[in-house]
């Protein structure tokens, strides 16, 4: 094969992936159209149709091409830190830095497009619409599975379905972290940097403390919908011990009683 008479085609399938991802983190998935990717890409229509055939299927290769190097960094992550863990589980905090901080990396990464694919990222998971949580939730599904894996060895006195529930809530904080200071600027009137260098401190201390939170007493909880989430709905029927009904009589009482925590696995 030619590889210099291939390049152009090449320069041009990420000349259009780039100014695509550009103008969907400006004007959003919807409001961007093909001609206006094309432009900027100074490229035309029938390029983009013979690179991605449809505007769905240049969204797709948009977030896998992202995807891809961000699942990359978290599972290699991962993998290290079980070698050198030599079969011990890892403790969470372990879990959530390979995890989260990997993608604060990515997000710090202004020379080589990890920064405005992570906002766009963040922006994205705030709001999905349904095409774009099913295309997530395959992409994810691998990253997702080990990762949640490795939280129930490190944390084996919590109730998986709890873990499953702190996992969507942390992954819904990085993800508003992740779409910039617009709405935290307009709520509070508070000015600070999106640099996640230094939003790192703030939000990691954030998800470590809501993952070792004391357990709530709930009757019957169903298990979220996230990116890599089973959708298989856990009873918790089997939980109504004699453990609870002692802490909710304390309760009643007026007592403050021993609340079991995850903090003892830090």
């Amino acid at each position: 094969m030619d590889i210099a008479a291939t390049r152009p085609e090449a320069d041009t399938r990420s000349r259009i992936l780039d100014a695509a991802e550009s103008l969907f983190v400006e004007h959003g998935l919807e409001a961007t159209s093909m001609r206006m990717i094309t432009s900027n890409a100074s490229a035309n229509i029938a390029a983009a149709h013979y690179h991605f055939g449809s505007k769905e299927s240049l969204i797709e290769a948009v977030f896998r091409r992202g995807l891809a190097r961000l699942n990359e960094m978290r599972l290699r992550e991962l993998d290290r830190l079980e070698r050198e863990a030599g079969g011990t589980p890892l403790k969470p905090r372990q879990v959530l830095e390979a995890f989260f901080g990997t993608a604060l990396v990515l997000a710090a990464d202004r020379e080589t497009g990890g920064a405005q694919f992570m906002r766009l990222l963040g922006r994205t998971m705030t709001d999905p619409n349904q095409f774009i949580r099913t295309f997530l939730a395959t992409e994810y599904r691998e990253v997702v599975d080990r990762f949640r894996a490795a939280l129930f060895a490190a944390l084996p006195e919590v109730p998986r379905e709890e873990i499953i529930w702190r996992l969507h809530f942390m992954l819904g904080a990085m993800s508003y972290a992740l779409s910039g200071m617009d709405a935290l600027r307009l709520a509070a009137g508070i000015t600070g940097t999106d640099d996640p260098r230094a939003i790192a401190p703030r939000l990691m201390a954030f998800l470590l403390g809501g993952l070792r939170a004391p357990l709530p007493m709930l009757q019957e909880p169903q298990v979220p919908t996230f990116p890599g989430a089973t959708g298989k709905q856990i009873s918790t029927r089997s939980r109504k011990t004699k453990r609870t009904e002692d802490e909710g009589a304390t309760r009643a009482r007026g007592h403050r009683p021993a609340v079991r925590s995850t903090r003892s696995s830090k």
